[in-house]
């Protein structure tokens, strides 16, 4: 393959840049408008292999502001001669918006939010609650 030379060299995106449950001091990059809940690693590098961008799924790192946040993808914009692998995407905060776009069509985040929408609908809770009386 070309261009896959160093991977180490490659840029990284978290998946807080385009969460948009987080603030911009929490880490996000992209407005919350264009910004999609909860991406995950594996759904931003199904994207990137959408636009036809190389990549490569890093789950054991974590995000430094927030070491709970697992996982990232490193990605390369330019072959090694300098052309870009998708000429529609130039930059870093390009690749963000477009993978923003995409993840809340991916086909695992919709079976997801139909089976969250079917099990929602569970027995109500009945019997005695709330405050203790002296």
């Amino acid at each position: 393959m070309d261009g896959i030379s160093n991977i180490m060299k490659w840029n990284i995106l978290y998946p807080v840049y385009m969460n948009s449950k987080k603030t911009i001091a929490e880490g996000r990059r992209i407005s919350i408008a264009k910004a999609c809940e909860n991406p995950t690693c594996v759904e931003i590098a199904d994207c990137c292999n959408h636009f036809k961008i190389p990549n490569a799924v890093e789950l054991d790192k974590s995000y430094p502001r927030d070491y709970m946040q697992l996982g990232r993808v490193r990605f390369s914009l330019k072959r090694d001669d300098g052309t870009l692998y998708n000429p529609a995407i130039s930059s870093k905060k390009q690749l963000m918006l477009h993978v923003a776009e995409l993840v809340p069509r991916h086909p695992g985040r919709t079976k997801k939010q139909e089976a969250a929408t079917t099990s929602n609908a569970g027995p109500s809770k009945s019997g005695k609650g709330g405050k203790k009386r002296r």
